[in-house]
């Protein structure tokens, strides 16, 4: 009887990992549906819970962010999160509204690995003015089914920095 139930379980648990990855399988089909998933995913009004299991869609395991932080001394420094722990951090700190989006991007590829150069700005109302903007330096793995980030790099301009233009086209 509890062979039969574990059998059950691990094949309940399939299930469902399966129809989460056919959930979210348009998200991952080319590198624009990722990136647009991407910001899309983590941008909503405030109180408004994300579909994180749609965001941990888009990771390997493995995979990081790294945004560009400052220090209590004001130096630049990283802090490296995993999926996880960006979830847990961005519940914690995200009390207003939300919005990311792309402004433009440059993408150099070959084989599996796909770099991007996203520029963002960010908002805290959909139409309101633009709190921040940055650059997503993204790092896509290609196998043949589908796109996953490894990485996400970034540094907003609330750093000390002004975009090039280059980046703004």
């Amino acid at each position: 009887m509890k062979k039969l139930s574990l059998l059950l379980l691990c094949v309940v648990v399939g299930f469902q990992s399966l129809s989460q990855t056919e959930k979210y399988a348009q998200d991952v089909s080319s590198e624009d549906a990722i990136i647009k998933a991407l910001y899309d995913v983590i941008s909503g009004e405030p109180g408004t819970t994300r579909d994180w299991a749609r965001f941990r869609n888009l990771f390997l395991p493995e995979s990081r962010l790294i945004p560009t932080r400052k220090n209590d001394a004001g130096e630049l420094i990283l802090k490296t999160l995993t999926p996880e722990e960006y979830i847990t951090l961005f519940q914690s700190r995200v009390a207003t509204g939300f919005f990311e989006r792309e402004l433009s991007r440059k993408t150099e590829s070959f084989g599996t690995v796909y770099h991007l150069f996203s520029t963002y700005e960010t908002k805290e109302k959909k139409d309101g003015p633009v709190t921040n903007r940055g650059i997503n330096s993204i790092q896509l793995f290609k196998d043949k089914n589908r796109y996953y980030i490894v990485n996400i790099f970034w540094c907003a301009e609330s750093m000390g920095f002004s975009l090039p233009e280059k980046y703004l086209k």
